[in-house]
């Protein structure tokens, strides 16, 4: 059994309380925020920010453990970090299409002018 640097046991730890407090946020928002537009958000950055952390600490867990590459992890990542942004764009610009209604607060409607 390998045992793991205790500055690596910080570092992983810190990655999973982010992770988790991004995820918290993205969850708080999707659920507090007044309109579609703004709930949009929320999810958006729990998951490149929330999960991406928690990914990135599994990669460094598994490779101070094993000495092993985590392939499928890092792959995971950069899936992730390249399509959340280009989903959440593509399901505003189908309810911009829709005219999903908006609440007050919402600034920036282009598609109104």
């Amino acid at each position: 059994m390998v045992t793991i640097h205790p500055v690596a046991d910080v570092v992983i730890s810190l990655l999973l309380l982010t992770g988790g407090f991004f995820t918290l946020v993205g969850a708080l928002g999707l659920v507090r925020l007044p309109d579609f537009y703004s709930r949009l958000h929320g999810p958006t950055k729990a998951t490149t920010l929330g999960v991406g952390s928690v990914v990135v600490a599994s990669m460094l867990y598994f490779k101070l453990k094993t000495g092993d590459i985590a392939i499928t992890e890092l792959l995971v990542t950069v899936f992730l970090f390249l399509t959340a942004p280009v989903s959440a764009n593509f399901i505003a610009k189908a309810a911009m299409h829709l005219k999903v209604e908006r609440s007050e607060e919402t600034r920036g409607q282009p598609w109104d002018q």
